[in-house]
């Protein structure tokens, strides 16, 4: 009798689901990152085309795991897109779409109007710049090819990336779509996008937002949009954050302000850079560069435990943050899965070792990681 109840209780136990090994750990799972905010905010992430085309496997199962939300790194602009005139090359954002979907993750366009990573092609005919019209033109036919290819599968569009400047001038004075067309190429970007997907989210994205000068200019910005009637549903505050910049309060403020607007915020491109700071606060222009010097790149052989934990308790400062303002974000997303991949290395200067993710660089999960799935920090220094 009691041999066949414990062959009873023995036979459902194995017929219990094995919770799956960690691919990050390869022991029991960890605690899902995006579960642990599911409350709050969708937790994104953007993936380079190495990662979601299989050739790396591992960083891919993390990134399906672990996120709820999806971003193409590069492989939605417009270089890559469209590098010649009509020659569209899909494959790798379908890879992308493709791979949210299988993953059940919300997928987010990046992005369709932008004055780097676009070919110059796009501005001029002959190596003289195209006239206003012609610019409008080529705009609206990229814009309606690609975010109408991906009607209804895509949740949001990135559809203006950048356009503020870092300097007095309200929007970028070098920028070709503001030379050739005006400042009205912002309104009609919006509008292109509305067209070619009725239903989905169109966010202004740039970095630095929380800047005050810069904050009041993109607020002025956006406030013209939504005076004139543009179709603009949310901001993208891209999060390039350093271990002690921004302050915590002026990322509240910033929060706040742009909620009041009435638009939607996403925290887009968050990543804290660990290693000694360069030249202005916050400026993430991709064309920025600075002198190496050896004494800008100290943990070539990894990160010091006081740094983890310096790391782990910015991450968790920060959203906290963005819990107290669940209200008014929709999503949070990681530029980039882990230290390997990240643009930081070569940004803004080349050939650095930078440290500014959730998982190392063998993809197991840091101090950071465990910080936010926890909500805590343990053993801070």
């Amino acid at each position: 009798m009691k041999r066949t109840l414990f062959s009873s209780l023995l036979a459902s136990l194995l017929a219990l689901p094995t919770p799956p090994i960690d691919a990050a750990t390869g022991t029991t799972p960890l605690p899902v990152l995006s579960e642990a905010w599911a409350d709050s905010f969708r937790v994104g992430v953007a993936l380079n085309r190495a990662t979601v085309d299989g050739r790396r496997a591992l960083a891919a199962e993390i990134a399906g795991r672990h996120f709820s939300s999806v971003t193409a790194e590069n492989d939605m602009k417009w270089a890559l897109l469209q590098p010649e005139p009509g020659q569209y090359d899909f494959r790798h954002a379908d890879a992308l779409v493709d791979f949210g979907e299988r993953h059940g993750m919300t997928v987010i366009g990046h992005t369709l109007v932008w004055h780097s990573q676009t070919p110059k092609w796009v501005f001029e005919e002959n190596g003289e710049p195209v006239s206003r019209e012609v610019l409008i033109r080529r705009m609206r036919d990229h814009i309606y090819t690609v975010a109408g290819r991906y009607r209804g599968r895509v949740k949001g569009w990135d559809v203006v990336n950048e356009a503020i400047s870092d300097g007095p001038e309200g929007l970028r004075p070098n920028s070709p779509w503001l030379r050739i067309i005006g400042e009205d190429f912002i309104d009609l970007a919006f509008r292109f996008a509305h067209e070619a997907d009725p239903n989905a989210e169109l966010y202004y994205n740039d970095y630095n937002l929380v800047n005050r000068d810069k904050r009041a200019r993109t607020i002025a910005m956006l406030k013209g949009l939504i005076e004139r009637g543009v179709p603009v549903h949310g901001v993208g505050m891209q999060g390039h954050y350093h271990l002690d910049w921004p302050a915590a309060d002026e990322v509240d403020a910033a929060i706040k302000e742009y909620a009041a607007l009435g638009l939607r915020v996403m925290i887009t491109e968050l990543d804290i850079d660990v290693l000694p700071r360069l030249g202005q606060d916050g400026v993430a222009d991709i064309a920025r560069r600075e002198e190496f010097k050896i004494t800008g790149n100290p943990y070539v052989d990894g990160l010091p435990e006081d740094i983890q934990g310096r790391l782990a308790a910015r991450y968790l400062e920060l959203f906290q943050v963005f819990d107290r303002n669940r209200e008014h974000i929709d999503r949070v997303t990681l530029w980039g899965l882990d230290d390997q991949m990240t643009w930081l290395n070569n940004f803004p200067v080349r050939g650095r070792t930078n440290h500014p993710l959730l998982f190392d660089r063998d993809l197991k999960p840091k101090r950071a990681f465990h910080a936010l799935v926890e909500r805590k920090v343990e053993n801070q220094p």
